[in-house]
């Protein structure tokens, strides 16, 4: 305010320069108007009376006076004019497409974070989804896939030359090609599962190639070394049984599937009754009844490289797991 009262001061009517001179007095009819804008109440009041302008026009200049601004008449009645005539008053434009591209061109720095906020966050969400469920399923694929092509035939090939090299005996090479022929017809139909089992069967087959006991009669004297009973399905008739147990090459008795007579189930037991005819029966009571020892327990003895038990005494091939 101060700079707009020396410039009306030092620019007297004579003066050589006018252009410097109505650019002042634009600017304190700029600054009427601004003062009459902050005094609503009093303009609202005073420019609803035409009749009272001119003491709107001094009091507007003791305002100025008490600034020690010197303001002339013509001034402040241009000032005056200017606020009727909504000059020096900004109105904002009319809505339109022009308006609404200036608004997105100022407002371009908040939305353009916004963008990129919405950005990272999709970009986030993809990234998620591509390392925790659609790369997990495109490994999990190819590993599927080198399975079927490489991993398991190579097993089932490996497998197969490890049966036959164990392999004493001819009953064993047949069933190593039914595995093999099975796991192949599995893996031609993508089928991991099927060859999976072929080629635990195979596993399975060399296993028990490998295996070596003995079946011995259970001679302690707090358990029985044979039984006699009524099978259920036939109560006339008596089967006899002598009590036995299979002996790893450690002295230890291991664990065999064995399948009951009496019902079909099988268990993987250390100890069963195996079917006998009555005469082995009895010759086994009365060597248990000489002493209380069964002196001559080996029933049967499984060698490494063959399947089936090479039994010393007649046996039926029943069995049973409880008594």
């Amino acid at each position: 305010m101060a700079s707009m009262a020396d410039a009306a001061l030092q620019s007297p009517a004579g003066a050589s320069s006018p252009a410097p001179a109505q650019f002042d007095d634009l600017m304190l009819s700029m600054d009427v108007v601004d003062t009459l804008r902050h005094q609503e109440a009093f303009v609202a009041r005073e420019l609803n009376e035409d009749q009272r302008e001119q003491e709107l026009i001094e009091r507007l200049r003791k305002i100025y006076r008490d600034q020690g601004i010197e303001v002339s008449d013509e001034i402040i009645a241009e000032g005056v004019k200017a606020l009727k005539e909504s000059r020096f008053v900004y109105t904002p434009p009319k809505p339109g497409f022009g308006v609404s591209l200036a608004k997105l061109w100022i407002a371009r720095g908040r939305i353009g974070t916004g963008l990129a906020a919405v950005a990272g966050a999709l970009g986030a969400l993809w990234m998620g989804y591509f390392f925790f469920v659609e790369r997990p399923a495109r490994i999990e694929a190819l590993r599927a896939q080198i399975e079927i092509s490489q991993t398991l035939p190579k097993a089932l090939d490996d497998a197969f030359s490890a049966v036959l090299a164990e392999a004493k005996t001819p009953d064993a090479k047949p069933k190593a090609e039914q595995f093999a022929a099975d796991g192949r017809a599995a893996l031609a139909r993508q089928d991991a599962s099927g060859a999976r089992t072929a080629l635990a069967g195979l596993d399975q087959l060399r296993a028990d190639l490998r295996r070596s006991y003995q079946i011995m009669i259970v001679s302690r004297p707090s358990e029985p070394s044979g039984i006699y009973r009524n099978p259920p399905r036939n109560p006339g008739q008596q089967n006899y049984y002598l009590i036995v147990e299979a002996i790893g090459p450690d002295g230890r008795p291991i664990s065999l599937p064995v399948t009951s007579e009496e019902d079909g189930t099988t268990k993987d037991v250390t100890k069963w009754a195996i079917r006998v005819n009555q005469q082995v029966f009895e010759s086994v009571r009365r060597d248990k009844q000489d002493d209380g020892i069964v002196q001559n327990r080996l029933v049967g003895q499984k060698r490494r490289g063959y399947l089936d038990v090479n039994y010393s005494i007649p046996v039926s091939g029943g069995a049973i797991f409880k008594w």
